[in-house]
């Protein structure tokens, strides 16, 4: 379907009965942590608030590249909050989380590109939360393997870097990004830690094809990735990308039986499925 004026019946819903939602905002307020759910513009954030969870952005909420899609803001960044490690394990402790999924913006200002502050947050929320599992939503590193070899060793229990697109809408939707290198970020995973989940996920609607997102699920196969997430980009303000097709149910439906049929382990397939979205039962293979 063609975007227009109205969204399509698929991709109205109820608002979110109140539940632990406002706990959970004031909880971090309170702890000075910023998460995805709100920086991003999430249309999950408050069923998922509701429930008593989030997904961290930890280093901040300004981000130093400027990707078309995503309403986390361009500007130069904060200096790191040493303290919002323990922090961040500390609002897991409070939520009472058996899977914390930790992403960052993208900070290029640093040497390491946070790699080291990803490790600090995954050693605090173990501290904190022993049984959870950890998964990790990072950058590219700007293609340094030391760096994601860095955050590797920290053994998180899911390493996740999101695609986004197709290979030929990278330089509209994802100018300082680069599809080969963000594959290689994903198979060096492999090489290094075998045995270790990895996940990627693209936002469907911005003008792709059916075939070109199968085409990217065979990269994704042949980098190592067993994870795969497929969600409906939505415009979140008129300064970003149009929304170019709101992809009707039933082919993410046929999507999702393709990318099983090829070898994926595990896919969470829908208009309002992001790649924090129901983590932990993708996870553990409940979705």
């Amino acid at each position: 379907m063609k975007a227009g004026e109205r969204l399509p019946a698929w991709l109205r819903r109820p608002i979110a009965q109140p539940g632990q939602a406002v706990a959970v905002a004031e909880m971090l307020d309170e702890l000075s942590l910023h998460t995805v759910c709100q920086s991003a513009k999430c249309p999950n954030r408050g069923e998922c608030f509701s429930a008593g969870t989030a997904t961290f952005l930890i280093m901040g909420d300004a981000c130093t590249r400027g990707c078309r899609f995503c309403a986390v803001e361009t500007r130069p960044p904060a200096p790191l909050d040493l303290d919002e490690p323990r922090r961040v394990g500390e609002a897991a402790a409070t939520l009472g989380l058996r899977h914390v999924v930790i992403t960052s913006v993208t900070r290029d200002d640093l040497a390491d590109g946070g790699a080291a502050h990803f490790v600090e947050v995954i050693r605090a929320v173990r501290a904190a939360v022993p049984d959870a599992a950890v998964e990790v939503l990072t950058s590219d590193f700007a293609g340094r393997y030391a760096d994601v070899d860095t955050v590797v060793a920290a053994r998180p229990d899911v390493f996740n870097h999101n695609l986004e697109t197709v290979p030929r809408l990278y330089a509209e939707v994802r100018p300082g990004a680069d599809y080969a290198r963000s594959l290689a970020v994903l198979a060096r995973v492999r090489e290094t830690q075998l045995g270790l989940p990895t996940k990627s996920g693209l936002m469907l609607g911005l003008g792709e094809t059916p075939d070109e997102v199968i085409d990217v699920m065979s990269d994704l196969l042949d980098s190592g990735v067993s994870m795969l997430t497929l969600g409906q980009y939505l415009q979140p303000s008129s300064g970003h990308l149009p929304v170019v097709d709101y992809v009707e149910p039933d082919v993410f439906a046929r999507l999702s039986r393709e990318a099983y049929r090829l070898g994926f382990s595990a896919v969470a397939s829908a208009p309002f499925v992001r790649s924090s979205y129901h983590a932990a039962e993708l996870a553990t293979g409940e979705a």
